[in-house]
């Protein structure tokens, strides 16, 4: 990649779509690729689909451009214009190498610079950040238009981004967000996964993930953090069921940009993890990061690798590069106990590299996926029927099987596997039902984050110092039911920088709640003002948090009242953030669960040791975590009713309506039951 100079490099930001054709760049081998997609248009979508390309360039190049976007559709299932990626290494620079007139737009440019960094993207030629479809940006022109608008933007501008395509700038005031950004947001009756996958292939709509099309992804750090939380409150679970002295066995799959998180977590946690994944280039990058510990390719090796491992009382992460369908029969077949399992490969999307049937190679999937893709979906189906299979079997010898969000149970269920108790329910609980909702949601406490724009680690050490200050001032006087989140996240935040979680930005992550959460950003603002941090910083969290996401099998799965396929929260949630001092809000149609499956909502916030910084963070974080722990209370979640109440007792002008609790026999006998 072409090293620039930062007056360079603010010439190539500022060109935006270049007057002048640059030359082909070559397919680069070496990089981890989106599978092609399947044929999905007819002959009059596929013109159309060339003609919405073309529209962002002159007429004058359309006669070279048209065949060449032609066999771009016809060889990858989309048109992503790799002619026009920039000759600047995309990466997360300081805010000040960035060209602007709004220092917040900087700051939102370094956000989508990380966001598509080689380290940090999943499929970075193709503007996907992880979950193998979650893109950015569809397509590279709309990359490099969205750069230019940034850099020459103003505080009283804001941009607005449908799917990836910059609609423009337009007039606005400095106390709107200067983004707004909707992903994948059609007509509810038009977003099936085939809906989405024609949509795309036009070039209309995308699939933003959670982070990834807001501009907040922050690497596998953000998942690390919530993956150990997970795993520490399933080991509790498991070793309340009586203590073996041994070590605690954790089986999975996933190494990609999210699911990479399992091994790093695992350790962090005390467990001995063991993760299959079938791309032997995921395996390689979670290897070299250090994230995986050891990698063995054959089952013969690894089961004696596993039982030393747990006869020592190892704390080890180990690959299995192959089919997790292959691990979980031969750990069945063995007659291993398993204490904890789960799934994190991507079946949001299983038709389309989110799934890898078993009894092939990853190459002869990924040419079945694009060539015969109802044999492949098939294939995909027989593989989770046998897959619950031998998974059941390890669950009657006592393994805690959780699903981790990625709709495992969900496809699944659809592919006819045995996942369902007599009621119909599934038989195995989502992470969020067990854990992660009583525990964390119902009392506002999820994944805040924090990005250092000036790029040094020294900003990041005391940011870290600080954010522990607060925990252990909070943690003497902290009510019982939320001292163990309080606990947890103070050993979590002393303990990131020895584990090596930044890829790409300076970032990091840290559940709190309200409270918690306006305290650190406060500080941190503080901080800015006195000049012990260098830049401003960039706060954020993942929408999988208390009221950013309405995902009934995931974030929202711990709400029984009826509500939990509804949407109003996260909508809410957006239009909230956004009068409240949102420096940008998105919202996007799917996330970990799936298009049509979860609606998610999303903000950044630039702070810059100002006083209007702290009247902003104050008012929208509020809301931002409140808004959710109102819709929990109204549900009857006991947590939820309680931490409601605690924050209105801090808050005079907030008054939430409570609900009055039935008694149950009053109801059964009403019915007659």
């Amino acid at each position: 990649m072409k090293e620039m100079s930062k007056e360079e490099f603010s010439r190539a930001i500022l060109k935006g779509i270049p007057d002048v054709l640059p030359q082909p760049k070559p397919y680069e081998e070496t990089v981890n690729h989106a599978p092609k997609r399947k044929d999905v248009l007819t002959e009059s979508e596929k013109v159309l689909a060339l003609k919405n390309a073309l529209r962002y360039f002159p007429v004058r190049f359309h006669a070279e451009l048209a065949p060449e976007f032609a066999s771009e559709l016809a060889r990858f299932g989309r048109i992503y214009m790799y002619r026009f990626r920039p000759d600047y290494k995309i990466t997360a620079r300081p805010i000040g190498d960035y060209p602007c007139r709004s220092r917040q737009a900087a700051a939102i440019m370094l956000m989508l610079t990380n966001n598509l960094d080689d380290a940090v993207a999943q499929h970075p030629r193709e503007l996907i950040v992880y979950g193998g479809n979650g893109a950015a940006f569809q397509n590279w022109a709309q990359y490099l238009l969205t750069m230019k608008y940034l850099a020459t933007m103003t505080d009283e501008q804001t941009l607005v981004l449908y799917s990836g395509h910059p609609l423009g700038l337009f007039p606005s005031h400095k106390e709107a967000p200067r983004l707004v950004i909707t992903n994948g947001m059609v007509v509810p009756n038009y977003s099936s996964k085939d809906d989405w996958e024609r949509m795309n292939a036009l070039g209309v709509s995308q699939y933003g993930q959670m982070t990834a099309g807001s501009f907040m992804y922050i690497g596998p750090q953000g998942i690390v953090h919530g993956t150990t939380i997970t795993i520490l409150n399933a080991k509790r679970k498991q070793q309340s069921k009586g203590a073996s002295g041994k070590s605690v066995l954790f089986v999975s799959s996933g190494l990609g940009g999210m699911s990479g998180a399992q091994p790093k977590a695992g350790t962090i946690a005390g467990v001995v993890s063991v993760i299959a994944e079938v791309n032997p280039k995921a395996v390689q990058v979670r290897l070299a990061q250090g994230w995986v510990d050891e990698v063995f390719t054959s089952l013969d090796n690894l089961i004696p690798r596993i039982r030393k491992a747990i006869h020592d009382n190892e704390v080890v992460s180990v690959a299995y590069q192959g089919n997790v369908v292959d691990l979980w029969e031969r750990l069945a077949h063995e007659d291993m106990y398993v204490d904890l399992g789960s799934d994190q490969t991507s079946l949001h999307n299983p038709w389309a590299g989110g799934y890898y049937p078993v009894g092939m190679d990853f190459e002869q999937a990924n040419r079945m996926m694009a060539e015969e893709p109802e044999r492949f979906q098939e294939e995909v189906r027989k593989s989770l029927r046998r897959q619950v299979t031998a998974i059941n079997r390890l669950t009657a010898r006592g393994m805690y099987f959780f699903d981790y969000g990625n709709a495992f149970l969900l496809e699944a269920s659809r592919a006819g596997a045995d996942v369902l108790n007599e009621t119909g329910s599934f038989r195995y609980p989502s992470y969020v039902q067990d854990s992660m909702g009583p525990l964390y949601f119902d009392y506002g406490f999820g994944p805040f984050r924090w990005v250092c724009t000036s790029g040094d680690p020294g900003d990041l050490v005391k940011s870290d110092s600080i954010a522990a200050r607060v925990l252990e001032r909070r943690i003497p006087t902290a009510p019982e039911d939320i001292l163990s989140q309080l606990e947890d996240n103070l050993h979590w935040i002393k303990e990131a920088g020895k584990n090596k979680l930044v890829v790409g930005s300076q970032a990091r992550i840290l559940y709190l709640d309200a409270q918690g959460r306006i305290e650190v950003a406060k500080e941190l603002n503080d901080a800015i003002r006195r000049g012990e941090i260098s830049a401003p910083v960039v706060l954020g969290r993942d929408h999988h948090d208390v009221s950013g996401t309405d995902s009934p099998f995931r974030e929202t799965s711990n709400i029984h009242d009826g509500s939990s396929y509804t949407a109003d929260m996260a909508v809410q949630n957006v239009v909230g953030d956004a009068f409240r001092g949102a420096t940008w809000v998105s919202l996007h149609n799917g996330g970990g669960v799936g298009w049509g499956e979860v609606i998610n909502g999303g903000f950044g916030l630039v702070i810059d040791g100002s006083a209007e910084a702290e009247r902003r963070l104050r008012s929208m974080l509020l809301w931002d975590v409140s808004n959710g722990l109102a819709r929990r209370s109204w549900a009857r979640n006991e947590g939820a009713m309680e931490a409601i109440r605690r924050e209105m007792a801090c808050v005079p002008d907030m008054v939430v309506t409570l609900p009055h609790v039935a008694d149950e026999d009053i109801i059964k006998n009403a019915l007659n039951l």
